[in-house]
């Protein structure tokens, strides 16, 4: 633009003569682009008053019989496109002349019907030019193109336009074309301004469009299907030229006036082309609308772009709003697109989808017109009969819409679900459709390979909650359907009739174990609904007396929560078998080296003619951890009101956490947690704690009826687990039962026993911490004092001497440790009355005693266990010499056997204990130890030497590899411990030679250098 224009029209004429002149004479791109720049110069009041002159040789140059070149066009394009962007055009002829002139620059030559294959610069400069003069119409003229007299040239028009964007491969130019259909219907949304259309002006266009309407849907929906590689932008134009247009043939307001045109007869052959929209054409024409929508909500629910998916929104709510009644065949797709678009991932689709829903849901609650809500309650009907095999033939895309649909379907009713699900008919429809589609998945042999070898009762006290196990199911993979799947059920919950839906599902997981996990879930998910947790709510939707549409009150939520928890704690559906007989004899033997009996799975209660298979296993697995899931949730959903049920429900679910399967022993903790959070416990420990007293009384009468109550071991564990010391004196006693109990059904019960024992003894460890340093550190300060009782010192070594020589604590002479009465400074050192214990310390005693018997038992599982056992009681005592020791003495024998002769599963548990008690009682076990126990030792290395200098890097994987590697990790650290350097040095010199010859083979890099270090730690033995 240049810095000064000229204002007169006189001195513009002039200006602009000889360009125009020299142009008409010579029609080249030069001249043209010459009067191009002079056109700059001139103002815009000017070039309107010399508008006609100006166009009049640009318009010669078109007329110009002969081909022109491409170039030349374009130029006349370009400035014809200035002079109509900054001047109106007041003439219907002018008008009326360049747009056929434009519409001919488009058309082929040779077939005036398709468009002319010319280069895509030469189009998009047509296109603009075309659009320009849309737009650069004064006043009423441009609605002269919608007379009935203009039809064919209009049609011609549209058609080209359609071409181009049908088949055209340049978005640039079927957009473009576009939005020339946008400008032609006066429908453009550009950003300049547009001529306002009133009610006769619109019921014009709306007629006239009719015409062609089967013509613009056809060709646009094959856009709007058209591939994706053509872009978003292309896709999103055509279907708001679509809609737009629909919207101005079928609008309701125009449908309702008498359309009395112009007579046929008076436009000749041209009044065949008029469209008369009668109400049976208005019937025939909203059925062919609905097979061309059904197309394109196909194509564009699931689009790839999210601009198109909020086009589709916008298509939905614009045809509900405006034509929802003549477009009646099409109210069922357009409510499904749009509700189809409520869980967009994409927040604006969903805050578009959401706003475009209230309004929909405010024009059918309004003027009382059930027709609205009967069409949605017949489509949920539809959609829920159809589900299951949508489910089952869809890909994840399509099958995430269809449940948005439902979704969608859901929020629009609102409150009236509750109406709707009181039809027999569509409660049966939708809970069946659940039930098919929430199948699960449980022929994963991973679901019970999943054994807890280090068990829930395990974890520490403190642990956050675990994140829950995935689960499979068997119609789809993606887990937002499932999200969306437990959506809907929540929003039934939150708007139908809770003891409805309750009592149906309750029915579904009684009639059938096929429904039964399905139906758990959906119940899981209704009573949470009911509690408003996860549903989403518009403020919208609140009735007139402000309160929430969840009419569910707490006490109703409390009734039907303790009746579906009572359904899932009762014998039946809580004690279901989760491994079979052939499973639990591997789990009770660990290995195939012990064979095992059916007589000691005990914990099968229901009997049963034969194993059950994988299947009905891992479905047993689910539906405990699903029933689990609920019962978190349900406390949840009641918060501190549940606190009432605890006593119904702690111990089912401590049960459940002590459980063998992983999947169960983990949803149970998970459990644990929800309980927490909803009765304020601040941890699983204080749950347990603070709820201790009624929970040991069960665990104490249970244990007294193994055979009807056989998990109660389990519970005593995980509160083992989970408790503190302030635990021990209330479970004193139930300690001893446990121990009795033993004692009396050792052959049938001792796996489970020492589970409960093994958790005691870790409990206690943690809750009593030792240091096994300090007998060390405090005989150094005792040798430090300056009095010393000479007689105390030696009645002490002499019961030490005849402890490692083997003499019973038994045989000891209560005479030996009589001495002549102390003085009065002595009286605190000698051996007055023996003290009472404490607690934890006679306990440790007790099941020590057990311990000693244990270690010979014919179960390879048990003794693994018990060697466990046996060695955090040592950690217990080893602070207290007295009563260690002779503990020690009496089970040396057992523990030498599986030192030396017992499975290679055993011999590093029992090495690991070994080096344990060399920590905490050294001297005496050293000359056992060095008589004993290295000899063998070094006999089984130098054998070991040989062949694993001679293995493979499969070697690293055998039994023999490991074994080696546990003893040579702890040889060295116990020649020290036992301070064998004056004592049995020629052990700790056979030991070092060992681990240098062995150095020399070509072993495992692990074994290599665990032997170093042996080797360096006996050589420091040695030279101490």
């Amino acid at each position: 633009m240049a810095q000064h224009q000229i204002e007169d029209p006189k001195i513009a004429f002039a200006y602009l003569r000889p360009s125009c002149v020299l142009l008409t004479k010579e029609p080249t791109a030069a001249n043209v682009e010459a009067l191009s720049g002079h056109l700059r110069s001139v103002s815009d009041g000017a070039l309107q008053q010399l508008q006609d002159y100006i166009l009049f040789p640009l318009r010669f140059v078109l007329k110009t019989p002969g081909s022109k070149r491409e170039g030349l066009v374009q130029a006349v394009m370009e400035a014809v496109t200035y002079v109509l962007e900054n001047t109106c055009v007041q003439s219907w002829d002018s008008l009326r002349d360049l747009f056929s002139e434009l519409c001919l620059c488009l058309c082929s030559p040779k077939d005036p019907g398709k468009p002319a294959t010319t280069s895509e610069e030469l189009k998009l400069a047509v296109l603009r030019c075309l659009d320009t003069l849309m737009h650069s119409a004064y006043g009423d003229i441009v609605f002269k193109l919608y007379e009935p007299s203009m039809l064919p040239g209009l049609g011609a028009a549209v058609s080209l336009l359609l071409a181009l964007a049908e088949h055209e491969k340049a978005r640039g130019v079927q957009t473009a074309s576009l939005k020339c259909l946008l400008s032609l219907f006066q429908q453009c949304d550009c950003e300049e301004e547009h001529i306002k259309l009133g009610r006769d002006e619109r019921f014009m266009l709306g007629r006239t469009l009719a015409t062609f309407l089967p013509g613009i849907s056809r060709a646009l929906s094959l856009v709007i299907s058209g591939d994706l590689r053509q872009g978003h932008a292309v896709t999103v134009k055509a279907m708001r030229v679509w809609y737009k247009a629909v919207g101005l043939v079928m609008a309701d307001e125009q449908l309702q006036k008498a359309d009395n045109g112009v007579a046929a007869g008076d436009l000749g052959r041209v009044g065949e082309l008029v469209v008369k929209r009668t109400p049976s054409w208005c019937k025939t024409t909203s059925q062919r609308l609905g097979l061309v929508l059904q197309k394109i909500i196909s194509c564009t629910s699931a689009h790839p772009h999210w601009r198109v998916r909020l086009e589709l929104v916008s298509l939905s709510h614009f045809l509900l709003s405006q034509c929802r009644q003549s477009v009646g065949e099409c109210v069922g797709p357009l409510l499904e697109a749009l509700v189809g678009a409520v869980n967009d991932e994409e927040p604006e689709v969903k805050h578009r989808c959401n706003a475009a829903l209230d309004e929909v849901a405010q024009m059918g609650q309004t003027n009382d017109r059930q027709d609205f809500t009967d069409i949605i309650s017949e489509n949920l009907h539809s959609l829920a009969s159809s589900l299951p095999r949508l489910m089952r033939t869809s890909d994840d895309q399509r099958k995430l819409f269809v449940l948005n649909v439902f979704l969608g379907y859901l929020k629009i009713l609102g409150p009236k679900v509750d109406a709707v699900l009181t039809s027999a008919v569509h409660l049966e429809r939708i809970s069946k459709a659940l039930m098919q589609v929430m199948e699960l998945d449980v022929t994963d042999v991973k679901i019970i390979e999943e054994r807890t070898l280090t068990s829930s009762t395990d974890l520490r006290p403190d642990l956050h909650q675990i994140p829950s196990q995935r689960k499979y199911f068997l119609y789809f993979t993606d887990d937002k359907i499932f999200s969306a799947l437990r959506t809907i059920c929540r929003m039934l919950g939150y708007y139908g009739n809770l003891y409805l839906l309750v009592d149906r599902f309750m029915e579904l997981y009684k009639e059938s174990s096929v429904y039964r996990k399905q139906a758990a879930l959906v119940l899981n998910e209704v009573i949470v609904g009911a509690a408003g947790i996860g549903v989403e709510t518009d403020t919208s939707r609140i009735d007139s007396s402000g309160t929430n549409q969840s009419r569910t009150n707490q006490e109703d939520l409390k009734s039907s929560v303790m009746s579906v928890i009572e359904e899932y704690i009762s014998l039946s559906n809580w004690h279901l078998p989760t491994a079979s007989e052939a499973l639990e004899g591997k789990l009770e033997s660990t290995t195939s080296l012990v064979s095992s009996s059916p007589e000691r799975n005990c914990l099968q209660l229901l009997p049963a003619s034969k194993s059950p298979t994988l299947h009905q296993l891992n479905s047993n697995i689910w539906q405990i951890c699903i029933q689990l899931e609920g019962i978190g949730g349900f406390a949840l959903a009641l918060g501190t009101d549940f606190r009432l049920l605890l006593m119904t429900t702690l111990y089912p679910v401590l049960e459940k956490n002590g459980d063998e399967s992983l999947l169960v022993s983990q949803a149970a903790f998970n459990a644990m947690c929800d309980l927490c959070k909803a009765c304020d416990y601040s941890s699983p420990k204080e749950l347990v704690i603070k709820n201790s007293d009624y929970l040991l009384n069960d665990v104490s009468l249970n244990l007294a009826r193994p055979s009807i109550h056989p998990h109660a071991a389990q519970v005593l564990a995980v509160m083992f687990t989970h408790s503190d010391a302030s635990l021990l004196p209330l479970v004193a006693d139930v300690v001893q039962d446990v121990l009795t109990a033993l004692d009396l059904s050792y052959d049938q019960r001792a796996p489970q026993f020492c589970s409960v024992l093994h958790s005691l003894m870790k409990a206690l460890v943690r809750w009593f911490p030792a240091t096994i340093g300090r007998q060390k550190t405090s005989s150094k300060e005792t040798q430090n004092k300056e009095c010393v009782n000479l007689r105390q010192f030696l009645l002490d070594y002499k019961k030490q001497k005849a402890l490692a020589e083997g003499i019973g604590v038994e045989e000891e002479d209560p005479n030996d440790l009589e001495v002549p009465p102390p003085t009065s400074d002595e009286d605190t050192d000698g051996p007055a009355e023996k003290k009472e214990l404490p607690l934890h310390i006679q306990i440790v005693k007790d099941v020590m005693e057990r311990c000693i018997h244990m270690l010979s038992d014919s179960n390879l599982r048990i003794r693994l266990k018990v060697l466990d056992i046996l060695e955090l009681c040592v950690c217990v005592l080893c602070e207290r010499e007295d009563e260690l020791l002779p503990m020690v003495h009496r089970c040396w024998p057992a523990l030498l056997h599986r030192l030396t002769n017992d499975d290679p599963l055993a011999v590093p548990r029992a090495f690991k204990v070994l080096c344990v008690l060399g920590e905490s009682c050294g001297d005496f076990l050293r000359k056992r130890v060095s008589k004993e126990v290295l000899p063998r030792l070094t006999s089984s290395l130098m054998k070991q030497a040989e062949v694993s200098a001679r293995s493979g890097p499969v070697y690293t994987h055998t039994l023999a590899y490991k074994l080696q590697l546990a003893v040579l990790q702890g040889l060295g650290p116990l020649c020290v411990k036992l301070d064998l350097k004056n004592h049995a040095d020629k052990s700790c010199t056979a030991i070092s030679d060992i681990a240098m010859h062995i150095l020399c083979g070509l072993t495992a890099v692990n074994v290599i250098n665990t032997r170093w270090q042996t080797r360096l730690t006996a050589a420091a033995c040695v030279s101490q």
